[in-house]
Order: structure tokens, then sequence, then C-alpha cells
């Protein structure tokens, strides 16, 4: 009999794949992966531009209720930050949209939430950005959401120093909008998360949901 898995890929415009002109981002070559080898799933890619910590938090039940029904295997991949660290201001002044402890908490909110919806949870972390006094303030970010991750037992990926040295990421993103890669820098970027995606759909695929 054929395991219903469905996974839903939670985030930002990173998670939607914005630059991609394959579509795929990251999410989408994951999912690929997984199906090349004989492990059908359906993936539901909830990525919003602009989104920050504090939309994710407000809107994924509503979202991932209806694609997480009971009786499946399920599981979430959660991805923001880049967003909770742009300056909210003129000319990239003022504060960061979201507070860095605003941050570490609402995806501490989703850890202690996701248990209803979903066995199994993975966090990406945020990637670099072509502005190196943001990227200081992502790292920070990373690091705090790497300590909540391990608070909560849950796998986290850290993708930021790797892709803040890759020369395809770097290129990629400084000649599209600053932000987002092509096709290649999400490969690149799936390439650190397949090792964790691996695990987390196994996971996913022998256990189903909590009750």
């Amino acid at each position: 009999m054929t395991v219903d898995v469905r996974v839903c890929f939670l985030g930002d415009s990173f998670v939607a794949g914005v630059g991609d002109p394959q579509h795929l981002g990251w999410a989408g070559r994951l999912a690929a992966h997984s199906h090349t080898r004989g492990q059908a799933l359906t993936g539901y890619n909830l990525g919003v531009r602009r989104d920050t910590s504090t939309d994710v938090l407000a809107r994924w039940r509503a979202e991932c209720a209806p694609r997480l029904p009971a009786g499946c295997h399920t599981g979430i991949v959660l991805s923001f930050g880049v967003n909770d660290t742009t300056l909210d201001g003129p000319a990239g002044q003022g504060a960061p949209r979201v507070a860095p402890d605003v941050s570490a908490a609402n995806l501490a909110d989703l850890l202690q939430q996701f248990p209803t919806a979903a066995r199994s949870v993975l966090v990406v972390g945020p990637p670099p950005v072509d502005d190196e006094e943001q990227n200081e303030r992502i790292a920070d970010l990373d690091a705090a959401f790497g300590a909540v991750c391990a608070l909560h037992d849950t796998p986290y990926v850290s993708v930021l120093p790797a892709l803040r040295v890759d020369e395809v990421w770097r290129r990629q993103v400084r000649e599209g909008d600053g932000a987002h890669p092509g096709a290649e820098g999400y490969q690149a970027l799936t390439a650190l998360v397949l090792p964790a995606w691996q695990t987390f759909s196994a996971d996913v695929r022998t256990h189903p949901s909590r009750p």
C-alpha cells in the first residue's frame, strides 16, 4: 500500500524559490530528489514573499491544517529570517522589521505548536544576501535559531556560513535582485539541506503523524 506522505514547506520568498527560472527553488528540488528515488510525496510550497517570522506564525495553522489531515504521514519544513533582519525604514535605516528576540520567540512558539499538525519538523536557517551589514544581522539570528531548535530537539540546518563563501550563490544574488539566486544558487542551497532532508523524510515516511 502506498503511504500518503505530505510535507508543507513554510516560510518566505526563498522557500517559494523566487529568482529560479525553473520555478523549483530548494523546496521543489528536495521533493524531486525524493521522487526520483521512488519516495513520492505531496509537497505544498507555502512560501510568501516578504514574510517575517511573525507573518508565518500568524498564518501557519490555517494553511497547514487542510493540507496535513489526520491519518497521513506529515511533516513541516520551516525557513525564514532574512525579512526579519531587513531594516524597516527609508534607505535601509531604522530598526529590523522584527526584533531578534521576537524572531527567536516566534520560532519557539511555532515549534511548540507544530506537534498538533505534524510529527516531523525540519528548520532551515536564513541564507545570505548581497549586503554584508545585513548578513551580520542574519548570522546573529542564525545562531539564535540554532539555539532555539536545540532546546526543542528539532533538527536545524545552518546554510549561511557555506553560502557566504559560495561563488555561485554570491554571483547570482549580486547579478539578480540582491537577495535571490538563480537555479544554480538554489541547487547549492539544496545540497546543504539534502542530508537533513533525507533523515527528515525517512522519519515522515516511517511514522504516522501524531493524533
